[in-house]
This record gives C-alpha cells, sequence and structure tokens, in this order.
C-alpha cells in the first residue's frame, strides 16, 4: 500500500487535512485575519499634536505585522512602528491603508476624525 497515513490516532492529536500536520502549518501562513473589527484612525493623543494613523485588530504574528509594516512604510513614504500590536504610521494615510487592505481581502473601517 503506497497510502498508508493513519485515519484516526489520538496520539497526535487532530491533524489538519490541507497540511497534515499538529499545529496547523498552513493556517500559520495565511494573510491578514481580524480578531475583530479591523480599524484604521488617527490619533493625535500624547504625541504633542503630531498626527498619526493607526491600524488596530490585525490579528498575525509580532513578525508577520513587522514584515507588513516595513512594506506599507516603503509605500507610503513615512515612519512609523509597531506597540502591542498596533500599527502607527506618522501622517495621514487613512484612505492609502483602507486600500492597502482591501486588496489583502480584509474588511476594515475607518474611524476617528
Amino acid at each position: 500500500m503506497s497510502n498508508t497515513r493513519p485515519v484516526y490516532s489520538t496520539e497526535h492529536g487532530s491533524l489538519c487535512p490541507k497540511c497534515g500536520k499538529n499545529p496547523c502549518a498552513c493556517r500559520a501562513s495565511r494573510q491578514a485575519q481580524a480578531k475583530g473589527p479591523v480599524r484604521v484612525g488617527r490619533e493625535t493623543k500624547g504625541r504633542k499634536g503630531a498626527g498619526v494613523t493607526v491600524v488596530s485588530g490585525l490579528e498575525l504574528s509580532e513578525a508577520d505585522l513587522k514584515s507588513l509594516l516595513t512594506r506599507w512604510k516603503k509605500r507610503l513614504g513615512c515612519g512609523g512602528t509597531c506597540r502591542d500590536g498596533v500599527l502607527e504610521f506618522q501622517g495621514e494615510h487613512r484612505d492609502a491603508l483602507m486600500a492597502e487592505l482591501t486588496a489583502m481581502g480584509v474588511a476594515a473601517k475607518k474611524s476617528g476624525g
């Protein structure tokens, strides 16, 4: 028999039907997932009046957030940082970030004024 994978086993827990691994490797490689509503807003609080665009609600690992931040900073031509799972970009970039998120297939909402 060439196809000799176990049908059911309690030894390995539940295996992913796609990649056959536990924990699932294909789920980890997915694009951005939302843990709630993804919000793209503008804040000035605690920044001496300087405005930043904030993207919150993306459910990604820290490494994925940093690579996404780097890619978007280059595209927008601005500075930025990642604090506690929230991406911050210097300046007003809500429209451009909404377009980027839509291109990734993530439903996002504008927040703030």
